[in-house]
């Protein structure tokens, strides 16, 4: 019996033992603090950097510089192969200009950029793209392009380049933070684009040209704001997620710029259409006089988004609208029969 008795005893002792050493280890664990294990960065595939820039330069908007043909083609100069491949280089030139623009915009509000519910996910802000390349390749276009169109094209060319550049890199640094001046600088960057093509083509500009292209600028930016100005009043909560300025405009306000502008754009081009007096100079019609009608429906089609408040993406409406593309294809048919005199 005391032999068994302390067999028993031996038994339950080795039991307790084990029993402490299984849970000894897991209050352990239990009781200390966890560390965190070390996030590793993501690793960069071997396009994403050459993707990330080219997502920076904004192909969508790279149709706005399909302009560089208005001046060429309200002259009837689109005919020849020469000019084609000129303006093909202007299209280029100013399509970097622009890329260089939106480069090192990015890069310098890159930290702002990141506290932004939607500008986040930009390539420079979400660490694809890393600032000092975004500089370097947005100064390397910057200081090449007008170099090459001063090359490539003439001393004038050059200049409207130059000067484009130096005025969206100032209007991203401090205008786009001035009352009315972000509306003229962003306006004058499209006439811009509407001049260049007949710079390069020593293309005189006229009048009515210049203050038909300005005015029609001037409407589709200011529609632009006031559609962002809408939606913003109808999410109060989303105020971050709007440009700055734009709430020091009134929407009233921007309603009587864009129907102002609205308004001298169209008097400009019929005052245009007039000037020859209204004959058909030998054409089986009026083209020119009766482009006036489509030229009108058009800002008038673009103006129901305006008023809606949904024309905050001018390239979306353009594009994707069948209305406006149908009167935009009839216009250019009146056109092109009065360029032909036909």
């Amino acid at each position: 019996m005391p032999e068994r008795s302390s067999s028993n005893t031996r038994t339950t002792a080795t039991r307790s033992r084990t029993a402490t050493a299984t849970t000894t280890p897991t209050t352990a664990v239990i009781g200390r603090p966890r560390r965190a294990a070390p996030r590793r960065a993501p690793r960069r595939r071997p396009l994403s950097l050459p993707a990330g820039l080219l997502r920076t330069a904004r192909p969508r908007q790279w149709v706005k510089n399909v302009l560089v043909l208005a001046a060429p083609a309200a002259a009837g100069e689109l005919a020849s192969s020469r000019a084609l491949a000129q303006l093909a280089v202007v299209f280029l030139l100013f399509t970097a200009a622009a890329s260089a623009v939106y480069l090192i915009n990015d890069a310098r509000d890159a930290d702002a950029d990141r506290a932004h519910p939607v500008k986040r996910r930009r390539p420079v802000a979400a660490g694809q793209v890393p600032v000092r390349v975004a500089y370097a390749a947005g100064g390397l276009l910057a200081g090449l392009t007008p170099v090459a169109a001063a090359l490539l094209c003439n001393a004038m060319t050059a200049a409207l380049l130059t000067a484009y550049v130096v005025m969206q890199l100032a209007y991203c640094m401090r205008l786009k933070h001035v009352l009315v001046v972000d509306l003229v600088v962003v306006t004058t960057g499209f006439l811009m684009r509407a001049m260049i093509g007949g710079v390069a083509l020593d293309i005189p500009l006229s009048r009515w040209f210049l203050i038909t292209a300005g005015f029609g600028a001037l409407f589709m930016v200011a529609a632009k704001r006031y559609s962002e100005a809408v939606q913003m009043a109808a999410r109060p909560g989303q105020r971050g997620a709007t440009r700055a300025l734009l709430g020091e405009y009134t929407t009233g306000y921007l309603r009587f710029v864009w129907q102002l502008a609205a308004g001298v754009a169209v008097l400009g081009y019929c005052l245009w259409a007039l000037e020859s007096g209204g004959t058909a100079n030998g054409s089986l019609l009026p083209w020119r006089q009766l482009s006036m009608v489509a030229f009108i429906l058009s800002v008038l089609r673009y103006a129901v988004f305006a008023d809606r408040g949904t024309a905050g993406a001018p390239e979306d409406v353009v594009l994707r609208d069948r209305g406006l593309a149908v009167i935009g294809l009839v216009w250019v048919g009146m056109y092109g029969l009065a360029v032909a005199d036909l």
